[in-house]
């Protein structure tokens, strides 16, 4: 029923949980899918079908989905194919999707970074981590052509998953460079960058209390302020690879998973 695993990674976007269901997107070459699991039985509620037609590895998606509410229903973003497509949670029935973000045909643009959504308007990173776009949710059938707000085609990031905090994006790129990006206009509202090494920021960025936090693959986790200018305060070396996004507590504490170890970190 769900066929084989052809992703060239395996499996990693991670779950969602809805109001009733635990979802699953599962896009690759062949077969894709969105599923939907009952929280309490783990039966399958719902299967929705979900394929389009791309260069090679460009239908392989990492990316993990959204649950938003748009205007009183509760609707799944996906990311992935070069489409983004929006899904009834009740039912996983498609309410819209766009294209258009790959129309040189480029091979291998595989999509691992996900989206995120700032006042109505997804921001998603894509062509390898040269592309950024942003898409105004809404509408029905195909809306590539009408809810498209902006290109940019000089940044994005591949593997991290930007970061929002008041109104405003927040890229970390693979080698580090950071934008703050105006996700209704798609400007560039300043620049800046994490200290260069021969390592990649492969863990997404959390902002936190005006304060940016930013794994490298080596293990070095930097803290940054972000309000009134870009100024790094911190950088701790936690001697083990790191590639797992900072996970916050709620109560000042952090979680950071390493290669070797769990660890928790808090002020005073």
């Amino acid at each position: 029923h769900y066929g084989k695993d052809t992703l060239y990674w395996d499996l990693g976007t991670s779950p969602v949980l809805t109001a009733e269901h635990v979802v699953v997107a599962v896009l690759h070459d062949g077969e894709s899918f969105l599923v939907a699991f009952e929280k309490e039985t783990g039966k399958e509620a719902w299967f929705q079908p979900r394929n389009y037609q791309t260069p090679i590895e460009c239908d392989h998606s990492y990316a993990t989905p959204l649950v938003v509410d748009l205007r009183g229903r509760e609707t799944i973003l996906v990311w992935g194919a070069e489409h983004l497509t929006a899904h009834d949670a009740a039912t996983g029935i498609t309410l819209f999707e766009c294209g258009g973000f790959n129309v040189q045909k480029k091979r291998n643009w595989v999509q691992v970074g996900s989206a995120v959504v700032v006042d109505g308007v997804a921001v998603i990173p894509y062509g390898r981590g040269e592309r950024l776009a942003g898409v105004k949710l809404g509408g029905r059938g195909d809306v590539t052509e009408t809810h498209r707000l902006w290109t940019r085609y000089d940044t994005g990031s591949f593997v991290p998953t930007p970061a929002i905090h008041g109104g405003k994006v927040y890229l970390v790129r693979d080698r580090g460079e950071v934008d703050c990006i105006d996700p209704k206009s798609g400007k560039t509202l300043w620049s800046d960058r994490l200290p260069r090494s021969s390592k990649s920021y492969y863990a997404s960025p959390l902002v936190n209390g005006e304060r940016l936090y930013a794994a490298r693959e080596d293990g070095v986790v930097f803290v940054a302020r972000i309000a009134g200018g870009f100024k790094i305060l911190a950088e701790n070396d936690m001697n083990e690879q790191i590639i797992a996004s900072p996970v916050p507590m709620g109560d000042g504490r952090l979680l950071l998973r390493g290669e070797e170890h769990l660890f928790c970190v808090a002020g005073e």
